[in-house]
């Protein structure tokens, strides 16, 4: 409840009509506020009708104010929806800062924060599950998800099977009452719900993949490759032979002229 902000108190107060994502949970804060204003449910599975109804309602002249069960309106959340018809009608549309899950596990983790990933939630469709896991597994930035406790443990299990041990921070019930973060690593974190039932809604903040393991990644792959065949990779791509040569000689970390010099030692042996 204290988290709510002046500002959307008094907007609350003053528009004509209240879309909320669950209406029982916004009377509680209505209530708590002494708001009486008019209510409309408006969630994931409201039909598209019902988009269009609160558009005509604007439309009309009414004000109209969308408030979510929790965090911020339009993040992983059908509010993005409403955002796009205002605008395709040519509807001014404002938001009210308030609170934002992602950004409040993102600060919490200390992980670093000045550049970050937030994918929400995963694709149900295995196949395109695993693609986005895999999509960020090299991703060097810190990476922000967004879970349900009946999935936190198979979305666990994904990223661990795709992506390998990562630290990570589970941020539950951020701002509420049981708000709780647990710092471990993935598996740490299997193990544990494994025998414990997850409760709450949780962020799964992962540390990002560093620099030097990158490199190292791909050292070992092209250590598969002797200099010749490295160099024959990028001019099958296209790029010259002194472009090949220097693009070989920084994925292998050595100076171009050393791969040069290996070229032509190669070359005389064979002659």
């Amino acid at each position: 409840m204290e988290d709510i902000s002046l500002r959307a108190l008094r907007v609350l107060k003053e528009v004509d009509l209240i879309a909320a994502e669950d209406t029982r949970h916004a009377l509680k804060l209505l209530n708590h506020y002494r708001i009486k204003k008019p209510l409309t449910s408006y969630h994931k599975y409201s039909s598209d009708n019902k988009a269009c109804f609160i558009i005509e309602e604007i439309l009309k002249g009414k004000n109209v104010a969308l408030i979510s069960d929790a965090g911020s309106p339009g993040i992983s959340d059908p509010g993005e929806d409403i955002v796009k018809l205002a605008i395709k009608n040519n509807i001014n549309i404002t938001m009210i800062p308030g609170p934002v899950a992602a950004i409040t596990g993102l600060v919490l983790s200390g992980f670093p924060a000045s550049r970050f990933v937030f994918e929400g939630f995963l694709p149900y469709n295995k196949r395109l599950r695993k693609e986005r896991i895999l999509s960020f597994k090299n991703e060097t930035r810190t990476i922000v998800l967004y879970e349900a406790p009946h999935k936190l443990l198979n979305t666990l299990r994904d990223l661990f099977n795709l992506i390998g041990e990562r630290k990570v921070v589970l941020a539950r019930e951020l701002t509420k009452k049981f708000e709780d973060l647990i710092r471990c690593t993935l598996s740490e974190a299997i193990e544990k719900y494994e025998t414990e039932a997850p409760i709450g809604e949780f962020v799964i903040i992962l540390e990002g993949s560093s620099e030097e393991a990158l490199l190292e990644e791909k050292r070992k792959r092209w250590d598969t490759l002797n200099i010749e065949e490295h160099v024959d990779f990028y001019l099958k791509q296209g790029k010259n032979k002194k472009e090949a040569i220097k693009n070989a000689a920084s994925d292998r970390g050595i100076a171009a002229r050393e791969v040069y010099n290996q070229l032509i030692k190669n070359k005389n042996l064979k002659n």
